[in-house]
């Protein structure tokens, strides 16, 4: 089976076996023509299918010794499953009216920086501020690279110093203010993927082409380079090779100093600072490490066996050795799933193919530091509005954040308080027990909002407006869930084209200190979208 080409920028990627539709604009938003591009392949996608290949062994020359139970792991896994399924009544949620407030829960999460699921916070606290005049301005736009083909441009990062985001063929850092450039760091070919994560000190990495390929074709995503965000300068580049075969990589993502790339020929693991290699795919091997959850841990969705009797082995490594220090065993037939959260493990998955709306999440599933599962929680597609890629990009999840020990997930749009309105809200799920814990942050009639990340025990969020009033970003309380409105932008003409064009669901949305960011994860065609002037990024900060 050949992977389908992505869509273009700015439109939900079709997955895989799911068949998703296309969504409809939200209430309050003008119709949006439909796309007649669709079907243009991307560059920066790897076009071959998941399949039984090669795991890994620590162990590389001049590297540390491989940790036992790397390849065949033989930890014994306690499984005490506890369904908590979200009622339904009349079609709507139901929603629990409990009385904790969630006060005293501690924040599990870590900062990733600058990722969707980083907390941004320290010592347990948030650091998000409220500014004095929460209206926001455009700082900076950067326009969207015209180019021969539909062409993959993921990556944006956050850091005190820069705003660095992916282009065709290298990446470039901003002043967050001004968007003046302070650097690029230029790439042989497209990125095919990027972490979503940074180390404490500002590096992260991405996997890309060995150079431009030709129109409607790929070039290999073998290629990986870390690159220090702050220094705008690019650390190493490297390729790992099975035999002689440069080997193609889904994903990637950075976990403390070690950065690790996945795919359905095995997965890797490179030196942050160095690249050296810490381990890398082996024939021998009939399970493969088929992607990784990076962040505060680094955890591996490895796969056994294939068709009914596959399994996914759900295990947390040492980032350096590879060891595997927890595992859990998914149930067989269970062909995908995601890293929502690395600490704590948190994975979601599409149970027999039970979503029913393509978003490739029915199913949570809390794990404990022993590889056991805490609970089990159903989050049926038709109630929950959260997303995961699961395929390739295991991180790529929207809609969803973890923190306090809790799942916050966005709900689907519902019918609001007013005629003809919608809305939809944030509730919040204990991970240890699997029920709801009646906290509830409601969007407001014709407003839809989605979760970002943590900021210490508070949940940052997006809130998407109507036509004629400005998306804002607000903190919620990790106890009472009261809102606190952070930014709030223009509803000029442009302002609302450029959130249209780049809703959280398909877009990367990055908060912090007053300054939100939305860029784009592809560029495409000249007149393949629309006749309206498209960007890379838009850059928006608070005091008017």
């Amino acid at each position: 089976m050949t992977q389908p080409p992505p869509p273009p920028p700015n439109q939900p990627p079709q997955q895989p076996g799911f068949g998703a539709p296309q969504p409809q604009p939200g209430y309050g938003y003008p119709q949006q023509p439909p796309n007649p591009y669709a079907q243009q392949p991307a560059y920066g996608y790897p076009n071959q299918p998941p399949q039984p290949g090669y795991g890994y062994h620590g162990g590389q020359p001049g590297g540390p010794a491989p940790g036992p139970g790397r390849n065949n792991a033989t930890l014994l896994i306690v499984v005490a499953a506890v369904a908590a399924i979200a009622l339904i009544v009349g079609g709507g949620i139901w929603y629990a009216k409990s009385s904790d407030g969630g006060d005293g829960k501690k924040d599990d999460t870590a900062n990733s920086g600058g990722g969707q699921n980083a907390s941004g916070g320290k010592n347990g606290k948030g650091t998000e501020k409220v500014p004095a005049d929460t209206a926001s301005k455009v700082l900076f736009q950067v326009p969207l690279p015209t180019v021969k083909d539909t062409t993959v441009t993921a990556g944006s990062w956050l850091t005190d110093k820069v705003y660095a985001k992916s282009g065709v063929a290298g990446i470039t850092g901003y002043d967050p203010d001004s968007g003046a450039r302070l650097w690029t760091v230029p790439l042989s070919g497209p990125v095919c993927r990027a972490s979503e994560h940074a180390s404490a000190d500002g590096r992260t990495a991405v996997v890309f082409q060995p150079k431009m390929p030709a129109k409607g074709s790929t070039a290999g995503c073998t290629q990986v380079a870390a690159i220090d965000l702050n220094a705008g300068k690019k650390l190493w580049t490297k390729t790992i090779k099975s035999g002689d075969v440069p080997v193609n990589f889904d994903n990637v993502t950075v976990a403390q100093q070690t950065v690790a790339v996945g795919g359905s020929s095995g997965g890797a693991a490179l030196d942050l600072a160095s690249g050296r290699i810490r381990w890398q795919p082996k024939p021998a091997d009939s399970c493969y490490d088929a992607g990784y959850g990076g962040g505060a841990k680094l955890v591996a969705v490895r796969r056994c066996g294939s068709g009914d009797t596959g399994q996914l082995h759900i295990q947390t490594l040492d980032p350096v050795s590879g060891k595997v220090l927890s595992e859990y065993k998914m149930t067989p037939g269970i062909d995908y799933a995601s890293v929502v959260s690395t600490d704590p493990l948190v994975v979601a998955a599409d149970v027999n193919d039970s979503a029913g709306d393509g978003s490739g999440f029915s199913d949570v599933f809390s794990i404990d530091g022993r590889g056991a599962l805490r609970t089990r929680i159903s989050t049926p597609g038709s109630s929950y509005a959260a997303r995961c890629d699961g395929i390739y990009e295991l991180e790529k999840c929207t809609g969803v954040v973890v923190g306090n020990d809790r799942l916050y997930l966005a709900t689907e749009e519902h019918d609001g308080d007013g005629d003809y309105t919608k809305t939809n809200e944030i509730v919040a799920f204990d991970l240890a027990t699997g029920k709801q814990t009646g906290q509830r942050a409601d969007a407001g009639d014709n407003y839809t909002i989605t979760p970002l990340r943590m900021d210490g025990p508070h949940v940052i969020a997006y809130k998407n407006a109507p036509y004629d009033k400005g998306a804002q970003v607000v903190s919620i309380d990790g106890g009472s869930f009261k809102e606190t409105k952070l930014l709030e932008n223009p509803a000029t003409t442009a302002v609302k084209a450029v959130e249209t064009a780049m809703s959280p669901e398909y877009a990367e949305v990055r908060y912090s200190q007053g300054h939100l960011y939305l860029s784009a994860g592809y560029a495409h065609t000249a007149g393949s979208s629309s006749s309206a002037k498209e960007y890379l990024v838009t850059a928006f900060g608070a005091g008017g």
